[in-house]
């Protein structure tokens, strides 16, 4: 096995016991915060542009306007796929909320809490996997988890007596949206962006640099 090959299967190497899981590198943090500020912009845009989808959806079935989440919860899942370290997708998906609340939208300080909310889902998902698998599914379960937690949290903050006929398909079309549009998502911007050489540094990058 060459040397190459044995420092990525240790790097990559499931298990919360393996110290260097825990080590932020500076590259680490610099990294994880581009990701948050690049996907802040998202969330600033989706901020405006959300509004034509979900006033054409809601006629359509309330409750259903949640298939427009999605893009609000990309920073999670992205943060998490291209650090893997415990910590970033909770770290991305916050940071880019605080920059959001900052700069200003209609739901005020209480983005912040969204952030904390839909990074916990996602990070949770990769403990469940001890920070060791980054596939597909993996990264499809962290986008749905984070579109979970999204739904609920928007249900206790702006829907506060929805009926359960709402609320069910409100969750469920939140976890959709998460899934697909934060999970695959997330999960073709990192492996694009270690196609280009940009991601060199981190285990997501040699991976797709090795199948090359």
């Amino acid at each position: 096995m060459s040397t190459s090959t044995s420092a990525q299967a240790t790097e990559t190497a499931s298990g919360l016991r393996n110290a260097q899981l825990w080590r932020w590198r500076v590259v680490d943090i610099v990294v994880a915060s581009v990701i948050a500020v690049a996907c802040a912009l998202i969330f600033l845009l989706w901020n405006v542009g959300y509004q034509g989808p979900s006033a054409l959806l809601e006629p359509l079935l309330p409750g259903v306007q949640a298939l427009v989440n999605g893009p609000w919860l990309i920073a999670g899942v992205l943060g998490g796929l291209i650090i893997r370290k415990p910590g970033a997708a909770l770290y991305t998906e916050l940071v880019a909320a605080v920059i959001s609340a900052l700069v200003g939208n209609v739901w005020g300080p209480l983005t912040i809490v969204s952030g904390l909310v839909q990074g916990l889902g996602a990070e949770l998902i990769f403990l469940l996997f001890l920070y060791g698998v980054w596939k597909l599914p993996v990264a499809i379960l962290a986008g749905a988890a984070a579109g979970v937690a999204c739904g609920i949290n928007d249900i206790v903050l702006w829907y506060v007596g929805a009926d359960t006929a709402f609320t069910v398909i409100y969750i469920a079309s939140s976890t959709v949206s998460g899934a697909v549009i934060a999970g695959i998502g997330a999960w073709l911007i990192a492996r694009g962006l270690a196609a280009t050489g940009a991601l060199s540094r981190f285990a997501a990058g040699r991976e797709v640099a090795a199948r090359v």
